[in-house]
C-alpha cells in the first residue's frame, strides 16, 4: 500500500514546493515519552548550548531557508528574511526569559530550614503551528519548550509542512535528538490526534479562533494538560487630530496590509473621527494604490505577495461583496490580479452605514472604515468585538492615548505605531476570542514549566508543642 503523502503547493505559481508520508502520531509521542525524561535530566546549560547551536545552523543556512519560507508562505523575501531572523533571535530570548519568569529562588531560615522555588517541564508538548508565520510562531514556542526540558512535536500547517520539517531539521542537526525534538505531517486529523493524545502533557497552540475554541472544549475535563492559544483577532486601528495624516497613512498600511493581511494583529478595521475623515482618505487611498502586489521572489520586491492559496482568495473577495451588498460602500476595490493564483489588491471599505458589521477575523487584505464623532465613541467602537488581540490609537495627546488605554479591551495598546510587528521580548497574547490568559514571546516560559514550591532541612526537626498527654 503506497503511504498517504501531503503536498504543499507555491502560492504564487501552483508549483509543487515539497512533499512528505503522513505521520504515525501514535509513534511520534510514544518516542517522545521515551525521551524526555533524559533531555529533562540534562544540565540547562547543556540544552541551552545546543540551542543557541540551532540558531547557528539557521543563521548558515538563512538566505535559502528565506527562500524556502516565501516560496511555501506566499510572503515577499524581505519579510522572509525577517522572519527567519527572529527564529535566530528567539533563542538568546528566550534564555533571558526563562532564568527571569522560571529561575530559581531559595529563602532560608535558621531554625525553619529554607523554602525553594524551582520549575519542572511538563513532558511532552504538542506545537500546532500556522501558516502565515510558518517558522517564527511555532519557533515561539519550541525554543522556550526545549530550554525548560520538554520534548516538542510540531504539528506545522498542512499548507506550509516544508518549513515545519526544516525547522525541527536545523535542531536535530544541532545536537537536539530527534525523539526529543520531531515534526508530525498531516492535516486537521493528525492535528486532532496530538490534541486528545494521552501521552501529551500540553498544547501550544496558533491558529484561528474556531480551532482554537474545539481544542479548548475538547480538553476541557482534562486540566492535567496544558493548554496556550492564541487565536487572532478583529483588531481597531483609531485615528483622531493629527497634524502627521502622511504618517498616519502609513501606520494604516503597515498595520492592514503587511504580510497580505495574514498576521493575527493586523488591522482589521479603521475607526476614524469624522473631521479628520476626509483628509486621512486623501492620503491613505493613494498610498494604497500605489502598494506592488507581486512574486515574493521577484527583483523589485512587491510589497504584498498572495495570500495562502484559491480558497482564501475567494473567501476574502465574497466577504468583500458581502460587505458591500450589506451596505458598505468601496473606498478601494480589491481585485482578484490572477484567476487561478490568489493574488489580490488590498481592499478597502466604508461599513459605517452596514448595520450588522460582522465580528469576525478576515484574513487577508481587507480593511473596514468605520466614522465616528468623538475618541470616546471609537473607544466604544474598538470594543465592540468578542476578541482583544491588538489596538493602536493615531494621534491625539498624552491625555486622549491614557484615556485609550485605559478603556481598550486588548493585550496590546500601542501609539502612533502600527497594530502588528510586537516584541518578542514583551508578553504577546489577547483576551477574548484572542487567547485563554496564556501570553506567548517573553511569557512562553511561564507554560512551558511548572512553579514547584520545597519547604526543605537537612535533617527531620520538630515537636509537639499542645495537645499531648503528660
Amino acid at each position: 500500500m503506497t503511504p498517504l503523502e501531503l503536498i504543499s503547493y507555491e502560492p504564487a505559481t501552483g508549483d509543487e514546493v515539497w512533499r512528505g508520508v503522513y505521520s504515525d502520531v501514535d509513534e511520534a509521542v510514544s518516542r517522545a515519552r521515551s525521551a524526555w525524561s533524559v533531555w529533562a535530566a540534562r544540565p540547562l546549560s547543556d540544552r541551552i548550548e545546543l540551542l543557541r547551536r540551532f540558531a547557528n545552523e539557521v543563521k548558515r543556512e538563512g538566505e535559502s531557508f528565506a527562500e524556502l519560507i516565501a516560496r511555501e508562505a506566499g510572503k515577499p523575501l524581505w519579510e522572509a528574511r525577517t522572519e527567519v531572523d527572529a527564529v535566530i533571535a528567539k533563542v538568546d530570548i528566550s534564555v533571558q526569559a526563562y532564568a527571569e519568569r522560571t529561575g530559581k529562588k531559595k529563602h532560608d531560615s535558621a531554625m525553619n530550614g529554607s523554602t525553594a522555588l524551582r520549575h519542572k517541564p511538563h513532558g511532552v508538548m504538542a506545537v500546532l503551528g500556522p501558516y502565515n508565520f510558518p517558522a517564527h510562531l511555532p519557533n515561539g514556542h519550541l525554543v522556550p519548550a526545549l530550554i525548560a526540558g520538554n520534548a516538542v512535536i510540531l504539528k506545522p500547517s498542512e499548507k506550509t509542512p516544508a518549513v515545519g520539517a526544516a525547522l525541527i531539521g536545523f535542531m536535530n542537526r544541532a545536537g537536539i535528538p530527534e525523539d526529543v525534538a520531531q515534526v508530525v505531517i498531516g492535516g486537521p486529523e493528525e492535528g486532532k490526534a496530538l490534541v486528545a493524545h494521552p501521552g501529551t502533557d500540553g498544547v501550544l497552540f496558533t491558529g484561528s479562533a474556531q480551532v482554537g475554541i474545539a481544542i479548548n472544549r475538547k480538553l476541557a475535563a482534562n486540566p492535567a494538560k496544558i493548554v496556550a492559544l492564541e487565536m487572532g483577532g478583529n483588531n481597531p486601528i483609531v485615528v483622531t487630530q493629527t497634524p502627521k495624516l502622511a504618517d498616519a497613512a502609513v501606520l494604516i498600511v503597515q498595520s492592514a496590509f503587511t504580510s497580505a493581511g495574514q498576521r493575527c494583529t493586523a488591522a482589521r478595521r479603521l475607526i476614524v473621527i469624522d473631521s479628520v475623515y476626509d483628509d486621512l482618505m486623501a492620503e491613505l487611498l493613494p498610498l494604497t494604490k500605489r502598494l506592488i502586489v507581486g512574486d515574493p521572489l521577484a527583483g523589485q520586491q512587491p510589497f504584498m505577495g498572495p495570500v495562502i492559496d484559491n480558497q482564501a482568495a475567494d473567501q476574502l473577495m465574497e466577504s468583500f461583496l458581502a460587505l458591500m451588498t450589506a451596505g458598505g460602500r468601496p473606498l478601494a476595490h480589491m481585485r482578484r490580479l490572477y484567476p487561478d493564483l490568489p493574488f489580490l489588491t488590498p481592499g478597502i471599505i466604508d461599513t459605517t452605514d452596514v448595520p450588522e458589521r460582522p465580528d469576525i477575523e478576515l484574513f487577508g487584505p481587507l480593511l473596514q472604515v468605520i466614522r465616528v464623532p468623538d475618541l470616546d465613541s471609537a473607544i466604544a467602537e474598538a470594543n465592540n468585538t468578542r476578541f482583544g488581540l491588538s489596538a493602536s490609537l493615531i494621534g491625539g495627546t498624552p491625555d486622549d492615548y491614557g484615556r485609550f488605554w485605559a478603556n481598550i479591551r486588548a493585550g496590546i495598546i500601542n501609539w502612533n505605531r502600527p497594530t502588528n510587528g510586537a516584541s518578542s521580548a514583551a508578553p504577546f497574547g489577547g483576551i477574548g476570542l484572542s487567547g485563554n490568559h496564556r501570553p506567548a514571546a517573553y511569557y512562553a516560559a511561564d507554560y512551558c514549566a511548572y512553579p514547584v514550591a520545597s519547604n526543605e532541612m537537612d535533617q527531620p526537626r520538630a515537636n509537639i508543642g499542645v495537645g499531648l498527654k503528660g
